[in-house]
Order: C-alpha cells, then sequence, then structure tokens
C-alpha cells in the first residue's frame, strides 16, 4: 500500500526497519558495556512501539510523567522509572500507580523526600537528579553537601529507598561535532563519578549512577563506568542528532509528510501545511540559516537523501516556509508532498500523534489515546445532556 496515496494533512510517516534496526544497536550496545539499559519512552510514546522493545529483552523503562507512566502500565511494563522532579501535586495519581507496578522517582530536595516520607506510605525507590551540566533541573553536580543532605534524608526514611545518582546530559544536545558531544560526556560522566565517591565515602556503599543521553550513547563505544543508560530519542533520531554526528541520515526513522499549497519562485519558496503546531518551534542554525528542519522528497522505500540547500526556513501555526535551491522549484509543484525531518523527533510525534508506516499501518500513540478517549468522554456527556434536555421539554407538555 502506497503511505502517501490518502495524505491530505501533516502526517508523520515511520520507516519501522530503521526504528527496529535503532533499537537492536542500542541494545546491544548496552550489552556490550555490561549497563542496564532503561530506554526512555518519551520520544515514541506508543505501545506497540515498545513491544520492539520488549522482543528485544527490555523490561524496564523511563518515562516523562506519571500519566505516561500509567499509559505503559496498562500495557504491561512493570518496572518504570519516572525521570521527572516528583510533583508533589500528583500524590493521589502515585498511590494509585504504586500498587500496580514498581516505580523509581527522581527528587532533588529535602523538601520533596519529607512529602513522600510522611503522604506515601509504601516502599519507595528514589533517585537524586543531578545536574551535570544542563542547567536545566537537578543538583548541581559541585554541590556535594546538598546532595549528601537529600541522601541521608531518604535513607533515615522508614520505606523510601536511595538507588543512586540519575542525570540527563542534556548539554550534548548543544554540540557542534560529535567529538564535542562526546567530550561533554565523558566531562559529566566524571562528576557523576566524584558524587559516587562522596557518597560511598560518607556511608552509602550502593550508589547507582544512571545517565541518559542520545548522542553521548549513540556516539561512543565505551559508556564509562555507570550502571545504566536511559537514551530515547535513538529509535527515530532526527535532524538535530544528524547535525551533531551522533546518526546518520539512513539512521532518521520518522518524517513528516507535508502538502505543499503554493508556490513563490520569484524567491526560491514554497509553502507548506506544516507549521508549529505539527512540527513544533524547536530549531538549529545550519551554514547561518535558522533551519525548522530539512527537506527531502517522498520515496515509496520512505524518502529520499536531503534537498541538499533546502530547509524550513520560517514556520507559523499552520504555515511553513520552505527554502528550495533554484533548479528544485521546477520539481516541485501545488498539491505534492515534501517530507520534513523534524529537528526534534520526540516533539513532532507529541504534536502529530500517529504514525502511518511504509506499509499503510496506522500506529497510535499515548496522544492518540487520550484524546479518542476524551472524544468518547464528551460524546458520552453530551448524550446525557442531550437526553436531559429532551426530558425536560418533553414535561411542558
Amino acid at each position: 500500500m502506497d503511505p502517501y496515496a490518502h495524505i491530505s494533512r501533516p502526517t508523520l510517516i515511520l520507516n519501522e526497519e530503521r526504528a527496529r534496526r535503532n533499537i537492536h544497536r542500542m541494545v546491544e550496545k548496552a550489552k556490550a558495556n555490561h549497563i542496564r539499559f532503561r530506554p526512555h519512552f518519551k520520544t515514541h510514546q506508543s505501545a506497540l512501539i515498545g513491544d520492539w522493545f520488549r522482543e528485544e529483552g527490555v523490561d524496564a523503562i523511563t518515562v516523562s510523567s506519571l500519566s505516561m507512566a500509567r499509559y505503559f502500565a496498562a500495557h504491561g511494563w512493570e518496572d518504570i522509572t519516572v525521570a521527572f522532579p516528583f510533583n508533589l501535586r500528583e500524590i493521589e495519581t502515585l498511590w494509585d500507580l504504586g500498587q500496580k507496578v514498581h516505580l523509581e522517582l527522581l527528587v532533588e530536595s529535602t523538601e520533596a523526600v519529607d512529602f513522600l516520607e510522611k503522604q506515601y506510605l509504601r516502599n519507595l525507590d528514589l533517585w537524586i537528579k543531578i545536574d551535570a551540566g544542563a542547567n536545566r533541573t537537578g543538583i548541581k553536580s559541585e554541590n556535594i553537601p546538598g546532595i549528601l543532605a537529600v541522601a541521608e534524608r531518604i535513607t533515615a526514611s522508614r520505606h523510601l529507598n536511595f538507588k543512586g545518582i540519575l542525570s540527563h546530559y542534556g548539554q550534548t544536545y548543544k554540540a557542534g561535532t560529535a567529538e564535542d558531544a562526546a567530550k561533554y560526556y565523558v566531562e559529566a560522566n566524571q562528576k557523576m563519578k566524584i558524587i559516587q565517591s562522596a557518597l560511598r565515602k560518607a556511608g552509602f556503599r550502593k550508589t547507582a549512577i544512571s545517565v541518559g543521553d542520545t548522542p553521548g550513547c549513540s556516539i561512543l563505544g565505551n559508556l564509562g563506568k555507570v550502571d545504566e543508560i536511559r537514551p530515547g530519542n535513538f529509535v527515530f533520531f532526527d535532524a538535530t542528532q544528524l547535525r551533531i554526528g551522533a546518526c546518520r541520515e539512513e539512521d532518521i526513522a520518522v518524517a513528516a509528510a507535508c502538502p505543499v499549497v503554493a508556490r513563490h519562485p520569484e524567491r526560491d519558496e514554497v509553502i507548506i501545511y506544516g507549521g508549529a503546531v505539527h512540527l513544533s518551534k524547536e530549531f538549529f542554525l545550519e551554514n547561518g540559516n535558522t533551519s525548522f528542519g530539512n527537506v527531502a522528497f517522498p520515496r515509496a522505500d520512505g524518502w529520499s537523501a536531503r534537498i541538499q540547500g533546502a530547509y524550513v526556513r520560517s514556520i507559523s501555526q499552520e504555515h511553513g516556509i520552505i527554502h528550495l535551491p533554484t533548479k528544485t522549484m521546477n520539481q516541485v509543484k501545488v498539491g505534492d508532498l515534501l517530507m520534513i525531518l523534524p529537528v526534534h523527533s520526540c516533539l513532532t510525534v507529541a504534536a502529530l500523534g500517529e504514525y502511518t508506516t511504509l506499509e499503510g499501518e496506522k500506529i497510535p500513540t499515548m496522544v492518540t489515546q487520550l484524546s479518542d478517549q476524551a472524544e468518547r468522554d464528551r460524546g458520552e456527556s453530551e448524550n446525557e445532556q442531550d437526553q436531559a434536555d429532551y426530558s425536560d421539554y418533553s414535561s411542558v407538555f
């Protein structure tokens, strides 16, 4: 079946063969390094794609929210790390989900630990979130006293268990080259080892190290003396990973098929139906130009190599403006499709919410399921209201 035959709006095309190959490669790398593999599922957000990991022997996963944990728990995953600082306002969700699966949570303050000690009266594994250079969240790696204070508070608890230290090396995504990304990963690993050593000297003998980032885990053969890796983006990769050097072009497993709605050859541009609500507003600089995605032609086996000199120059809510080399303009007509290799596949997946494989199969995601459930709930509510309105109307006669 031609996956492009009936496309009328921005549609996420998935090359299953590439995705499965990416999964297998990372599983084998973790085995070669004797490291536990706990992949992050926030990228694909799909129960069916999760099964591809199961087929490779994966039995523990990472997610980015308790709602995502609930989705994958409902599809049989029983060992889940929520790699986001625990949100105290979700304690009821934690109570419910914690009865069904093994959860591991992140904390970075004594306040969060004290709250869980008082409000969650079950055994619970906790990781201390470390900022090893990403400058997003976590206790700064040089703040050893602060890290020790949180560890001490956890171990003083009756039911909270200290697992170790966990970090996401987000700085690797900002690397200009593969060499830079590898350097950032190694430097961050060294910071984590220093913390582990300090904790062990203070009596915390069982202090594991969990790290996660696609560039470092993809580029390096030797991942260092860590206990667990949690990359996620590697399942599909994207234009950012290609720019860094974390993958090859033939490793990118998703692309957004977008209809061409207008041509402006006088300025070497075409307009696509595909904007910020489909692709996200992530961008990078390439050859001095702001790019919201690379551009390729659709093909029966997926898509072509990137069109050299083509890029998504600008986006608004629904519009995407693509710069094309002059010699390429004549190859593109209104009504054609162009393939956009996303800057950040995680966000594009979340925006589009469903995959179409090269065989034409539809694969839903967590986003699709939640949307469908909301639609069903809305329909039931409207039906109940219609019945109530009819009843009220009938009663006047």
